[in-house]
């Protein structure tokens, strides 16, 4: 089978020839259809990751497909693949055949597209537990989003309005920020788009962080803060995942139905590398995903 491979961090991915896999207890193989490409991903290909497949490896934590070889799963079922080791600790979903544990795979419904199924998992579910498992989202508040061109902006934009709240984009370069109104922000971006977004939740507001693409690093006036009396709330989706899967179906049903949109720019298998790229270019809308071709 072809199968993208990693032979040096942050060296370009390749494309390969690998021996197909073999069924083994507790694990599932499945046939590809779409992978996705994400910051973790590339965190990973870069060695600046916690951990990490030895080398050489495959990389990709997300997927969907259908079921070749199980001990749990039908033979074509159609299935999502997210976790428990998938391009972290071994060989991930970029290839057209996944080892993958059974525990990392979910029933994906036949109204969903695989492109989706491979892409859903983790901004639909950190949208929401940033919502309502980590900030308590009221019904009534007004919610500021930092990041709403993104795939996990645009979702927590949907799942705010659906709860029945008010929604705002952050503009980033936007100067003086809005009143200190707000009940709730959050941020997808970090750096100093949140320092500048800060002062526009009220005293005992909440802002709940997700990423940190603006930049890894948060400078404060600490007697301000102190003052403003927000409270900053991580979200740490490796410890939620399973409120994640949780919520998961429900995600799944408000796709398959178009009460959530999630955009996606499809890649061919060969063309990883491009889709590393696109992912970190500003203003990039979706999530990148590859299939075996296009």
């Amino acid at each position: 089978m072809k199968a993208v491979r990693i032979h040096g961090f942050n060296t370009v991915p390749v494309l390969e020839d690998v021996a197909d896999p073999v069924a083994r207890p507790g694990r599932t193989i499945v046939r590809m259809e779409a992978a996705t490409v994400g910051h973790i991903d590339r965190t990973v290909w870069r060695g600046s990751f916690l951990r990490h497949p030895p080398l050489p490896y495959t990389p990709g934590v997300e997927a969907a497909g259908v079921v070749i070889a199980s001990g749990r799963y039908g033979v074509g079922q159609r299935v999502w693949l997210r976790g428990s080791g998938l391009g972290t600790l071994f060989d991930g979903t970029w290839c057209e055949q996944i080892d993958a544990p059974d525990e990392a795979l979910g029933p994906l419904p036949d109204a969903v597209p695989m492109t989706l199924g491979a892409a859903f998992f983790s901004p639909t579910t950190s949208a929401w537990v940033a919502l309502h498992e980590v900030a308590k989202l009221q019904a009534g508040e007004q919610v500021l989003v930092a990041g709403a061109s993104g795939a996990v902006g645009s979702l927590v934009m949907q799942l705010a309005r659906e709860a029945g709240c008010t929604a705002t984009a952050v503009i980033p370069d936007a100067a003086p920020p809005l009143a200190a109104s707000a009940d709730l922000l959050i941020d997808t971006v970090g750096g100093d788009v949140l320092a500048r977004t800060l002062p526009s939740v009220r005293p005992g507001g909440r802002a709940v962080l997700i990423g940190y693409t603006a930049g890894p690093t948060l400078s404060l006036d600490i007697a301000h803060f102190l003052q403003r009396d927000v409270a900053l709330l991580p979200l740490n989706m490796f410890r939620r995942e399973v409120a994640g899967r949780v919520a998961a179906p429900g995600l799944l049903e408000r796709l398959a139905d178009g009460r959530l949109h999630l955009e996606v720019q499809l890649f061919a298998l060969a063309d990883a590398a491009a889709a590393l790229d696109w992912i970190t270019q500003r203003g990039h809308r979706g999530r990148a995903v590859l299939v075996p071709r296009l």
